[in-house]
């Protein structure tokens, strides 16, 4: 199959290429710059020039395609409804071309905000959150009734594994840092789902191979950790305090990223991995973070 990839060069779109290729897939990878490109060819897939804003090279891309991956995203938070909407319309964009030709489109979503505060399934279906726009379940969805083979891969908050720089671990990491101490809210008692980048990569490409129409899968390899646990690791491979804040005082303490250090979202993937026949292998986040890979 030729897989088109958004998001080829990124730190999850690197090791989907690398799953893709291992396979006998044949990688056509979304790049905007030259380095980006040569990172592509030294992978061994085909460099198609464009982005995410660029809705021709979409197209295009697609067109060229027998299938496509969308793991791309423009992870700017200071604009993220702006970002949300690029998300959108490259979807948008991509399901038109795909649209009544039976080739699949795998979209990327996440599992934090499932289900808030109780165990997240494949099976639930959100509402729209205004206050966190990113609408990519909700647009595959629509794509699927043009005739296209749409599923979403629900990546868990913490995708980790060596060169995850800009994961949600680094951000804890830089934080912890930067305050002398890793801080948990409360208790602590709140818990993340995580998933190696490998075991993401390949559930990426079982989905592409065997997508049924709409299906949610949950790349979530443990399914609750408490973020205390993570904040302890965190201060041993550091040499720091770990403590406790406050809920009022967490925003001055993480910046924007207090709502994502709260947030309370074990996730299963049971039915993906009876589905799928998915079932991951690689190092788990303690043990990574013990690995020293975020703190060296």
């Amino acid at each position: 199959m030729r897989v088109f990839v958004t998001g080829a060069t990124g730190f999850i779109g690197t090791a989907i290429v690398q799953e893709l290729i291992s396979a006998g897939h044949q990688v056509l990878g979304l790049a905007r710059s030259d380095a980006s490109a040569q990172k592509l060819i030294e992978a061994g897939a085909e460099v198609h020039r464009g982005d995410l804003e660029d809705l021709e090279s979409l197209r295009s891309g697609a067109a060229q395609s027998d299938g496509v991956i969308h793991a791309g995203f423009i992870h700017d938070f200071t604009r993220f409804k702006e970002v949300c909407e690029v998300d959108k319309l490259a979807i948008e964009t991509i399901g038109k071309v795909l649209a009544g030709s039976d080739r699949p489109l795998i979209v990327t979503s996440g599992t934090a905000l499932v289900s808030p505060g109780k165990l997240a399934t494949e099976d639930i279906i959100p509402t729209f959150n205004p206050a966190w726009p990113r609408a990519s379940e909700q647009t595959a969805d629509a794509v699927a009734a043009l005739g296209v083979r749409t599923a979403a891969i629900r990546l868990s908050p913490s995708v980790h594994g060596d060169e995850d720089k800009h994961g949600f671990i680094p951000i804890l990491v830089n934080v912890a840092r930067e305050k002398g101490v890793s801080a948990y809210i409360g208790e602590g008692l709140n818990q993340w789902n995580a998933v190696h980048r490998m075991d993401a990569a390949h559930l990426f490409r079982l989905a592409l191979e065997n997508v049924a129409l709409g299906t949610r899968f949950h790349a979530s390899a443990e399914e609750a950790i408490t973020v205390k646990t993570i904040a302890e690791a965190i201060g041993k491979q550091l040499n720091i305090p770990v403590v406790s804040i406050s809920p009022e005082a967490a925003p001055e303490h993480f910046g924007w990223f207090a709502q994502m250090a709260a947030i309370d979202c074990p996730a299963s993937s049971k039915l993906t991995q009876e589905r799928l026949n998915w079932h991951p292998k690689h190092p788990k986040l303690l043990a990574d973070i013990g690995n020293g890979i975020y703190t060296k």
